[in-house]
């Protein structure tokens, strides 16, 4: 498991950690990571010109302790010193001891074009508000330069607890963080302009209190997946009801199924008017005409794919809303529901909409949805009381309460923008909803097994390239 801290609980771990070392210590520490990194960016150091772009504050001190060693390995090292009062001062004469040298603010563009690497020191995990006017000159140039651009902590301009970027900000090919991740390292948009993450280990360790926001890797997923037994049976692996698809829209109906299906479920009972598109595509399917009521028996419901809003699409939301088992609500379902009703559900409920969708149930515009996704997709738990799937670049999952972890999946990818891959995932998280996972666990594992299966298809997809993917996927987690 990845985990990130706020800037609080890392600055109290750091606090603990530095009353017991030597001053300056820690700050070498980080130093002699940032460096290692660096150098082997650099491949041969010698020679090379590097500028370190230098704010006020320990962030700085990092940068100018780094370049002073690169310096003594032979390298042309320029700090640029955008607040020359303010500037770390035992970091800039290592750097001077070294054979470096200092420069102005107003030279930065022309020190950025000639190096080799830029090393962005400007402002650290505190920083709040984006980029100060007289750094966004130096943060356009490094984007613009053929260097390599290499953060320290975190790309300045770049919020380290919510991951959103108000006006410019550095775009970095290797973000070197400390002791944890961060949580804007993990969300976009943020996560867009860390490029590489490097985790340098200072020792925190036990000193770093619970984490903001967590993300699952393959052992993690290993661990969680459902596999049969010898005493298995359709009903012990979980049978997933899908109310979906519409007259109009058959497909996505197939697909939900398709996804369902393709994740363990033991069987698939689908109700609605998609059953003959259902049937031909999967005739394994227990299709049935009347309402959710009547399907039969189900460890789970998916309901909201395709449906539309009709008087039928609002009976089946009711009835699934009222029903004693797990629930996965998606796409015109969400229209349907209100949150009293949620919040007065026995069994638990999962939420899975995209950016749009989440901004209608909260009454905001879209781009506020984009912008902090990690603050909507709490909001929307929250005011739900339910696990939030939010949908998107950064897919992230929140449960109801707000002391857990907010998840995070690292495996998408932007192929999965294309119609119907919504519908697979609320089937696919659906089986494993079925199949006894917890809330949190079957809408993270669903995100986990979604994304892997759209990386190993490679390349241009449709939804039901990435349905076909899905056991594959399974496999290479549990390879």
């Amino acid at each position: 498991m990845r985990y990130g801290h706020t800037v609080e609980t890392v600055r109290a771990a750091e606090g603990a950690l530095m009353a017991r070392l030597p001053e300056g210590a820690l700050m070498q520490r980080a130093a002699a990571g940032l460096a290692a990194v660096c150098a082997d960016a650099l491949g041969r150091v010698y020679g090379a010109r590097v500028a370190v772009l230098t704010g006020s504050g320990s962030n700085g001190g990092d940068a100018l302790y780094a370049g002073a060693r690169l310096a003594r390995r032979g390298a042309q090292v320029t700090a640029v010193l955008l607040a020359p009062d303010r500037t770390h001062a035992e970091g800039l004469a290592a750097l001077r001891a070294a054979g470096g040298r200092a420069a102005g603010a107003e030279e930065g563009p022309a020190v950025i074009g000639r190096a080799d690497l830029v090393l962005d020191g400007i402002t650290g995990i505190g920083g709040k508000g984006g980029l100060r006017p007289e750094a966004v000159p130096l943060a356009e140039a490094a984007h613009a330069a053929r260097a390599g651009v290499v953060a320290v902590d975190l790309p300045s301009g770049v919020d380290a607890d919510t991951g959103e970027v108000q006006g410019a900000a550095v775009h970095a090919d290797i973000t070197v963080t400390f002791g944890t991740y961060k949580p804007g390292l993990l969300v976009d948009p943020a996560a867009a302009l860390a490029g590489a993450l490097r985790l340098i280990d200072i020792g925190l360790g036990g000193d770093l209190g619970a984490p903001a926001l967590e993300a699952l890797q393959h052992a993690d997923m290993a661990a969680l997946l459902p596999q049969p037994t010898g005493e298995s049976d359709k009903y012990r692996r979980g049978v997933v009801g899908i109310a979906a698809g519409s007259e109009r829209y058959p497909g996505a109906a197939v697909l939900a199924v398709s996804g369902a299906l393709r994740a363990g479920a033991g069987a698939v009972r689908y109700v609605g008017p998609g059953g003959d598109a259902v049937l031909a595509a999967h005739p394994e399917t227990l299709v049935s005409t009347g309402s959710p009521h009547a399907a039969g028996r189900v460890q789970a419901w998916v309901v909201g794919p395709g449906l539309g809003d009709s008087a039928e699409a609002r009976t089946a939301v009711e009835q699934v809303l009222a029903s004693d088992v797990p629930v996965l609500v998606d796409a015109d379902g969400l229209r349907l529901i209100g949150a009293d009703a949620v919040r007065g559900r026995r069994a638990p409920t999962v939420l899975t909409p995209h950016a749009g969708e989440a901004a209608a149930l909260l009454g905001t515009a879209r781009a506020e949805v984009e912008a902090g996704r990690l603050d909507a997709v709490r909001k929307l738990a929250g005011m739900f009381g339910a696990t939030v799937l939010l949908k998107g670049s950064t897919t992230l999952v929140a449960g109801p309460d707000p002391e857990r972890p907010v998840r995070v999946n690292a495996t998408g990818t932007p192929w999965l923008a294309t119609a119907g891959s919504g519908d697979v995932l609320s089937g696919l998280t659906g089986s494993l909803l079925a199949a006894g996972l917890a809330p949190l666990d079957a809408a993270s594992a669903g995100a986990y097994l979604h994304g892997l299966a759209a990386r190993l298809v490679e390349g241009p997809l449709s939804a039901l390239d990435v349905a076909a993917a899905l056991p594959a996927a399974w496999r290479n987690v549990l390879s």
